[in-house]
C-alpha cells in the first residue's frame, strides 16, 4: 500500500472524493450500500451527493464510469473513454481495501482528522465510535446541504443572507439575517416520506423561546426524491406532537488509588 496514494486520498476536495464514491460504489456495490445502511442506490445518490454539496446525478455518473471495470453485473459507459481525473482516482485507490476505502469516505463526510495508522486497522474496530458508527448523521449533512442549495428560492427567506451555526451548539443550524430580521433554522432529515424527528433539550428550549422566529425544516424520503417541509414555532403550530422521552444513563468509572 502506497502512503503517499493514501495522504493524497485523505486530502481530496469533495468534487473528487466524489469520485472516490462512485468508484467505491461501482467496485463494492452491494457491499458499499450495507455499510451506509443505504436500501438502494438512488439513496447512496442522495444522501452522500448533497453532503457533499454536489449533485445527486453526478454521483450516479461516476459510479457508472466505473462499472466497466469492475464485475458488477452493470455494462456503464463500457462505449467510452474512463475521464483522466476518474482514471487517477482509480489509480490511487487500486490497492486498498473495502474497510480502507470506507473509513476514507466516512472521515471525510465527519470532517474527522485520522492518522494513516488507523487505515491499518479492521473498519469493525470504529463501530462504537460515534462519528463512524452513526450514520444518520451523514443523512443530517445531506439535509443541511439541502438546505443551504434551496433556501433561496423559498419565499420567506428571500435576500436572506445565512450563516452557519452547525459547529456552535446554540440550538439550531443556521441563522438568516436580513436587515433586523432574523429566523433560526433546525434542520432534520428523514430517509422516509414519513416517521418522527428527535429534537435535543437544547434545540426545544431554543425553539420555545424563540417561538415564530425559529424555524424547523424537514427534509423527507432521501431513499427516494427529496422534498422538504418547514414550521416556524414549530412547538406550538398544531402540526407536530412532540412528547419527552428522558433516558437514564449510567456510567461507570474507575478510581485510581496509589499504594
Amino acid at each position: 500500500m502506497d502512503i503517499s496514494n493514501l495522504k493524497t486520498l485523505l486530502s481530496l476536495d469533495n468534487r473528487d472524493m466524489g469520485i472516490v464514491i462512485g468508484l467505491y460504489l461501482s467496485r463494492f456495490n452491494k457491499q458499499a450500500l450495507d455499510a451506509f445502511e443505504f436500501s438502494g442506490f438512488r439513496q447512496a445518490y442522495n444522501v452522500l451527493g448533497l453532503s457533499l454539496g454536489i449533485k445527486p446525478k453526478s454521483i450516479n455518473n461516476y459510479r457508472d464510469e466505473f462499472d466497466p471495470y469492475f464485475p458488477n453485473g452493470r455494462q456503464g459507459w463500457h462505449n467510452r473513454e474512463i475521464k483522466p481525473q476518474s482514471k487517477v482516482i482509480m489509480e490511487l485507490a487500486k490497492d486498498l481495501t473495502f474497510d480502507q476505502i470506507t473509513f476514507i469516505i466516512k472521515a471525510h463526510l465527519s470532517h474527522k482528522d485520522v492518522d494513516l495508522e488507523d487505515l491499518q486497522i479492521p473498519i469493525s474496530s470504529y463501530q462504537n465510535k460515534h462519528e463512524f458508527s452513526a450514520n444518520r448523521l451523514i443523512t443530517g449533512k445531506a439535509a443541511e446541504e439541502y438546505f443551504v442549495q434551496i433556501y433561496p428560492t423559498i419565499d420567506i427567506f428571500t435576500g436572506f443572507d445565512v450563516s452557519d451555526m452547525t459547529n456552535h451548539g446554540c440550538g439550531y443550524d443556521f441563522k438568516l439575517s436580513k436587515g433586523m430580521s432574523r429566523y433560526y433554522v433546525e434542520v432534520k432529515g428523514m430517509n422516509e416520506r414519513n416517521g418522527n424527528i428527535l429534537m435535543t433539550e437544547k434545540e426545544h428550549t431554543t425553539a420555545n423561546e424563540l417561538l415564530n422566529r425559529y424555524c424547523l425544516f424537514v427534509v423527507r424520503d432521501f431513499r427516494n426524491t427529496p422534498f422538504h417541509d418547514y414550521y416556524l414555532d414549530p412547538l406550538h403550530c398544531g402540526q407536530i406532537d412532540f412528547k419527552k422521552q428522558e433516558r437514564q444513563v449510567i456510567q461507570t468509572s474507575y478510581t485510581g488509588i496509589f499504594i
